[in-house]
């Protein structure tokens, strides 16, 4: 079953004013699942410090963390397609801080693998339920705002970051930090699922379901495979980026300072292309929207590379984060069209074939580096953005759903 707007509300002003607290409590959501992930991130190099951790038992911790996010992501589906996103959001949104609270006072490496383990799942099934949620409450809005929520996401990233590196410059621990955002990200959970609207609409009968969608089962799957594969390929460009992008300037001599400006660059171009991104898809055709946002991402990093500087390659980086800014949250959008009745089994795929692309993508460069180089290596990303212009008419049916 699917989450619906209801009660009915009895004048304009009411479904206005519905719709706007739906929305708000979405963006929270989004809000928080991006705050805990940049809390932890910020804080990795101290965990492993503090625990003693060598390298390959920090890898073995962050391969558990992308497992119990691939977990999470994959059962989703079915829980939000039978109980709704609603309901499937409260336990994660609810549980997340505690679990990283639990990272934060792991005193041993096994122990830290287990609360990322259970963080893992407790993200991965928020992520999907929360896209599943966005998904309706665009419908109901009639007009795209999609982009907006992923906006959100990667405010509350930066926002998570920061908030380590402030509490850490005035001397917190790791574990009084995670503590703070536990109860911050708590807190804004409790207060945006009181606001949640919790009313579901009966999912078709089994019969009716399967005797509607058996002439067209395959063309539907084809299109979850292919949207699958297009977020597999933009979030490796995402991941490498966030890993591999301030190294690559040093490489090429850049100061430390400047080095880091390359991420940041991106990271900040990303956002203000995803506030900015409803708009552009409200006047300007999906499939065009999303071939423009490959060519703007793979031709201007490969720009950037290509000039061999620093200055060009946080430009080409900076190119790169407006290119992707838009094609996740139209990827979802039409995922989480593709059947109204069980929006939750469409979107997992998806999103656990882009998070798979996510956690995957630095390790692609590094191994390529380790062949041609860096510089060639981050050139397979150009490459893979030209996937999103020749398959770009995958997205176009969204047009009709949500314009």
């Amino acid at each position: 079953m699917t989450t619906a707007l209801h009660p009915q509300p009895s004048t304009t002003t009411d479904v206005t004013d519905v719709l706007r607290r739906y929305r708000l409590a979405i963006s929270l959501m989004f809000g928080i699942a991006g705050m805990t992930i940049g809390t932890w991130t910020a804080r990795i190099p101290t965990i492993q410090h503090n625990i003693r951790m060598a390298d390959s038992k920090l890898s073995i911790c962050l391969l558990i963390l992308a497992i119990g996010g691939l977990a999470g992501m994959r059962t989703a589906g079915r829980f939000i397609d039978r109980h709704g996103s609603t309901t499937v959001m409260v336990l994660p949104s609810l549980a997340l801080g505690g679990a990283l609270l639990l990272a934060g006072h792991a005193p041993t490496w096994t122990m830290l693998a287990a609360a990322l383990l259970t963080f893992g799942i407790l993200h991965g099934t928020l992520n999907v339920a929360m896209n599943a949620a966005a998904v309706s409450c665009q419908n109901a809005y009639g007009r795209p705002i999609m982009t907006s929520f992923h906006a959100l996401f990667s405010i509350g990233g930066a926002a998570g970051a920061l908030l380590s590196a402030a509490l850490a410059h005035i001397g917190l621990s790791v574990s009084d930090t995670f503590a703070a955002a536990a109860v911050a990200s708590t807190a804004a959970a409790g207060w945006a699922i009181h606001h949640l609207i919790p009313a579901p609409v009966p999912s078709p009968n089994r019969h009716e379901s399967t005797a509607a969608a058996g002439p067209t089962q395959r063309r539907p799957r084809t299109r979850i495979w292919l949207l699958g594969l297009l977020a597999f390929s933009a979030l490796i460009s995402e991941g490498a980026a966030a890993d591999w992008a301030s190294t690559y300037l040093t490489r090429l001599g850049a100061t430390p300072a400047m080095a880091a400006t390359a991420y940041a660059a991106f990271a900040a171009s990303m956002t203000i292309g995803r506030l900015i991104g409803d708009r552009l898809t409200a006047t300007i055709a999906p499939a065009a929207l999303l071939r423009g946002c490959g060519l703007i991402g793979g031709g201007g990093l490969a720009f950037g590379l290509l000039g061999g500087t620093a200055v060009t390659a946080i430009a080409g980086f900076a190119c790169l984060g407006v290119g992707l800014s838009c094609v996740v949250p139209l990827l979802y959008s039409t995922a989480g069209g593709l059947d109204p009745a069980r929006p939750g089994a469409a979107l997992s795929r998806v999103a656990a074939l882009g998070y798979l692309g996510y956690v995957a993508g630095p390790a692609i460069i590094g191994g390529a580096a380790m062949h041609i180089g860096l510089g060639n290596a981050l050139l397979i990303l150009p490459v893979l953005a030209t996937l999103l212009v020749i398959a770009a008419p995958v997205v176009q049916r969204s047009r009709g759903r949500h314009h």
